[in-house]
């Protein structure tokens, strides 16, 4: 899968080198997409320039140009949003947390608002929804809203060629939360803890989303919601 990690275990014989070698794969890669960018014709169409900048963006946090890579991504992300190409605008907010600037936790956010309320991608939608499990503390009812939803929106999104894989990880971060939340252990305890955290409702859990989202955010929203709802097919 594309986003999502799926790394459980760090091997420890010859992992520098396996980190060398990436960092020279990447760098190939970054070098190759820069020529191929500096050949764009005048007239190229905007969002195939930015989405090859937003390329470059995600290539240089392999390479720990951190700062680089959230200038590059903060600037597409506006222009995804105004042509209105949610699934880019999503992926541009990836790279912006993965940056690990003072913006990336309220970035993160508006990724899966975003993400939630447009149908995009679902492995990305998923991708988000586990960086918030991941920065999350092991007793935070947020790690369990962020799981319940990454389960519904696999089931409720994903392509039947991909949907068992990805519901697959999806209920095995759910599994993992529900162990580092409560101790949870046997299935009858699991039931029980899903029932008694209201993980079972979209219309319960979905709301406490959107009060995770609120946190990750703040004040700082670089998009007009209210707005964006007025278009939406059903508000």
């Amino acid at each position: 899968m594309e986003y999502l990690n799926e790394n459980v275990m760090i091997g420890s014989s010859g992992e520098g080198d396996d980190i060398d070698v990436s960092t020279a794969t990447i760098e190939s890669q970054l070098i190759a997409l820069e020529e191929r960018y500096k050949e764009l014709p005048e007239n190229v169409n905007l969002l195939d320039k930015a989405f090859m900048e937003l390329q470059m963006a995600r290539l240089m946090i392999g390479l720990d140009r951190h700062q680089e890579s959230w200038s590059i991504a903060r600037q597409v992300f506006d222009i995804f949003i105004h042509e209105q190409d949610w699934e880019k605008a999503v992926d541009a907010c990836d790279v912006l947390f993965l940056s690990e600037q003072e913006g990336s936790i309220g970035a993160l956010g508006q990724g899966i608002w975003l993400a939630v309320t447009y149908p995009i991608d679902p492995e990305l939608t998923v991708a988000l929804l586990q960086h918030v499990i991941e920065e999350t503390p092991d007793n935070s009812d947020g790690a369990a809203v962020a799981a319940a939803t990454a389960v519904y929106i696999a089931e409720l999104r994903a392509e039947d060629d991909k949907k068992d894989n990805l519901l697959f990880f999806a209920n095995q971060m759910l599994g993992q939360v529900s162990r580092r939340h409560s101790d949870i252990e046997t299935q009858e305890q699991f039931e029980f803890w899903i029932e008694k955290m209201e993980l079972s409702d979209p219309s319960k859990f979905l709301v406490r989303l959107r009060n995770v989202v609120d946190v990750l955010v703040q004040d700082d929203w670089w998009i007009d919601r209210d707005e964006l709802q007025k278009t939406l097919p059903v508000n």
